[in-house]
């Protein structure tokens, strides 16, 4: 199946030969002529397959061939295959026996839908945060070389496979920079490049020139050539520039070759007859190596190709229907009600400008770019630049909203401190994704944003309870004069209703709930609402806190005046949390009164159904409510009135 392909997928295809291949040592005993039965059968499975459970669809339909020729002509898992990100990895996940377990993708004590060490010996290196492959993929080759593994027939290769959309980050080209003046060392980038329109070039001129000019002749007549014009600088120079040109009117090569690379391609990434061929001559080169594949997003999948970003990340569909938008009535999820405020707020303050680090889609930002499409920056998967841009922008006086994942705001945290805070420039941090993620799991999870934005100074910080709330703190945040963050989960909240009208919140100010005895929470943003339930079986006080930064130290002292003991609740690590943040004020007012901390434990918590995460963590009602009474069931059992405060 080549890119010019009309071809569909079969929904009753054969798995038969498919089912034989457990291990890519199997894969590699067929006959060339047979892998293209397999890439219909691979392909026609991942459909089936992730149409039943969720994921990654529309990437990975693009990478069927690309697999299959890599686990084809490499010796995986001796030779070490990165992929970069997990986005692209389900073939090889399925071809590397996890074929069985894909009906568990991205479910709790199911196949990961990222590669993952821990998972697979396949698995070279765990890919979620993009652009690392070319980095791991050379720390690999160096140490290969020291172990001296890069020499003799059975020399160790290392492969990074690697998206055009990741080759935005500045950690790609920091990798291959180093990586073009690292000497001995076998290492063979391949760009998947899945945005790029089909073109004349990609075609049999390009499979000829790509297979000619990866060959072992042409490779050591240019070797030898090399070595003796290297002797008369003037002559080797001309040389070079005459290659480069040469190469130039058929290929993109001089960039890559000026970092050091041997460039070739572009190549038809669906092509088996180019693909296999060309690893094949590449795979016996030595030095930096880069092979640009041309794929396509959904290819075999005619609604996917339609529509490769509806199926980039689908929930359960019917593969012969196609994805059907609900007509039932939903809640806004807080994604939405950020991209509503954004453009409400824009459509107020000609300054706002909305910034994002190529999640237009997931951070909720499709209609602001609609109707505000100058005010709008994507910037691509650089988020250490996202941050400074944001700075420069705050610099001239527009107000700058960045729409970020929490777990990728850890990206760019020197950016944030000594570009953005240290300037004390108005720059709002839209964080979303803040807490447990569900099926994309601890490499995706917002478990941190509050240790490591709070010991910031002039950062302030604020965490919604609700959907109007998040509102009103995104409004808030917005007409601070300073940098700020609003840290808001993934998904729906309770169900409240978003006001229109926006309103400016007590700065550093808590919210008394409910009044109990005995007991106060002290709850910050999605735990709120867990923590009132808990509360009422209790009788327990509960302060909705909404500010992490400044903390309102004052409702704190307070509380203690009338209650004998607290309980802090955040969806988040404990170390260094919010719960930290209540400690250290009671320490500095001089309060001696007994904490329980709940949140997330010291562990990085895997991937399911955030329900079913937080439970198993006891952060439901349920489970706060048990551990509250595990720890003060005494205190709880005792009548009378709370003993006095301690003094200062």
């Amino acid at each position: 199946m080549t890119l010019e392909s009309e071809d569909t997928l079969d929904m009753n295809t054969d798995f038969s030969l498919l089912e034989r291949i457990d291990d890519p040592a199997v894969l590699r005993q067929l006959e060339r002529a047979k892998l293209p039965v397999v890439a219909d059968q691979l392909r026609a499975f991942l459909l089936e397959s992730v149409s039943k459970t969720g994921g990654h669809l529309s990437s990975n339909l693009g990478t069927v061939e690309l697999a299959i020729a890599l686990h084809y002509v490499f010796h995986t898992p001796y030779d070490r295959l990165v992929w970069d990100v997990g986005h692209q990895s389900y073939p090889h996940k399925i071809l590397t026996g996890r074929r069985a377990g894909m009906s568990k993708l991205r479910q709790h004590g199911g196949v990961s839908g990222f590669p993952r060490r821990s998972e697979s010996e396949y698995d070279t290196f765990g890919t979620a945060h993009s652009s690392t492959s070319i980095s791991a993929a050379l720390g690999m080759a160096c140490a290969s070389r020291n172990k001296g593994e890069n020499k003799g027939p059975s020399r160790r290769r290392h492969v990074a496979v690697i998206g055009d959309g990741a080759m935005t980050a500045g950690m790609a080209f920091e990798a291959m920079n180093n990586a073009g003046v690292t000497p001995d060392i076998d290492l063979l980038v391949v760009l998947n490049d899945n945005d790029m329109s089909i073109s004349p070039p990609v075609g049999a001129l390009n499979k000829y020139l790509a297979r000619v000019l990866s060959g072992r002749q042409v490779s050591t007549v240019r070797d030898m050539a090399r070595s003796v014009l290297s002797k008369v600088p003037p002559v080797y120079e001309l040389a070079r520039r005459l290659e480069e040109h040469a190469k130039g009117m058929v290929v993109p090569a001089t960039m890559f070759e000026e970092f050091g690379f041997t460039y070739f391609g572009p190549i038809d990434g669906h092509d088996l007859d180019a693909l296999v061929p060309t690893l094949q001559n590449l795979r016996e080169m030595h030095g930096p190596v880069f092979l640009h594949v041309i794929t396509r997003k959904g290819q075999g999948y005619k609604l996917a190709e339609a529509d490769p970003i509806l199926y980039h990340g689908p929930g359960k569909f019917d593969p012969e229907e196609g994805i059907k938008k609900s007509t039932a009535a939903t809640k806004p999820t807080y994604t939405q009600v950020f991209g509503d405020w954004l453009c409400d707020m824009a459509a107020l303050d000609d300054r706002l400008v909305g910034i994002t680090p190529a999640m237009r889609e997931g951070s909720g930002m499709v209609e602001f770019e609609r109707r505000f499409p100058t005010r709008y920056f994507d910037v691509g998967i650089a988020e250490q630049h996202a941050v400074t841009f944001a700075a420069g922008l705050a610099c001239e006086g527009a107000k700058p909203v960045l729409a970020i994942y929490s777990t990728f705001l850890q990206r760019g945290y020197d950016q944030l401190i000594h570009d953005v805070a240290l300037q004390n420039l108005p720059v709002v941090f839209a964080l979303d994704r803040a807490g447990l993620v569900g099926a994309d799991g601890a490499t995706h999870a917002g478990a941190y944003d509050h240790a490591y934005l709070r010991c910031i100074p002039n950062m302030v910080v604020l965490a919604p309870s609700d959907e109007n709330e998040c509102r009103q703190m995104l409004y808030t945040a917005y007409r601070h004069d300073g940098p700020s963050a609003v840290r808001y989960p993934r998904g729906s909240g309770v169900g409240v209703e978003v006001l229109k009208d926006l309103t400016e919140l007590p700065f550093g100010k808590a919210e008394l709930r409910r009044k109990g005895k005995r007991i106060a929470f002290l709850a910050f943003g999605s735990m709120v609402h867990p923590a009132l339930a808990a509360a009422e079986a209790l009788d327990a006080t509960v302060a909705n806190m909404r500010w992490v930064k400044p903390i309102d130290a004052a409702m704190i002292e307070e509380l203690a005046r009338t209650h004998d003991a607290f309980v802090t609740v955040e969806e988040h690590a404990i170390p260094g949390g919010a719960g930290s943040a209540c400690l250290e004020a009671m320490a500095a007012l001089g309060l001696a009164r007994p904490v329980l901390q709940l949140g997330l434990p010291d562990k990085f918590i895997d991937h399911g159904d955030p329900a079913l995460l937080l439970r198993l963590e006891g952060l439901d009602a349920a489970g706060i409510e048990r551990s509250v009474r595990a720890r003060f069931g005494e205190l709880l059992a005792t009548e009378g009135s709370p003993r006095l405060v301690a003094s200062r």
